[in-house]
């Protein structure tokens, strides 16, 4: 797993570099309303940073303080999403459904 650091915060970032992360990385996830409400906020302030960040600025720069709150708000984003466990499949559903049936 790909980490990063950004304002002394240790962030986990997921790569998709295979056939089986790029899977898990659009895959529906259940997401509970915990978790809703902190991506709800999180986006949100990424929002505002932005535009402020737009109307106020005339260049950008990766080392500019307010680009780096953005990226740790769009990280903990992230991390938020990734923490909420995937949601099966109809497929696996059914797999696992006439599976117990028939053992």
């Amino acid at each position: 797993m790909a980490s990063t650091t950004a304002a002394s915060t240790q962030l986990r970032l997921v790569p998709a570099k295979s056939h089986h992360n790029a899977q898990i990385l659009f895959a529906s996830r259940r997401i509970s309303p915990e978790a809703g409400r902190a991506l709800e906020l999180l986006s949100h302030a990424v929002e505002y940073l932005s535009d402020q960040y737009v109307r106020v600025s005339r260049t950008f720069s990766a080392s500019d303080p307010d680009v780096q709150a953005i990226q740790v708000l769009m990280a903990a984003n992230s991390e938020v999403y990734f923490d909420c466990p995937v949601m099966p499949t109809i497929g696996e559903r059914l797999r696992t459904f006439f599976g117990q049936r028939t053992a």
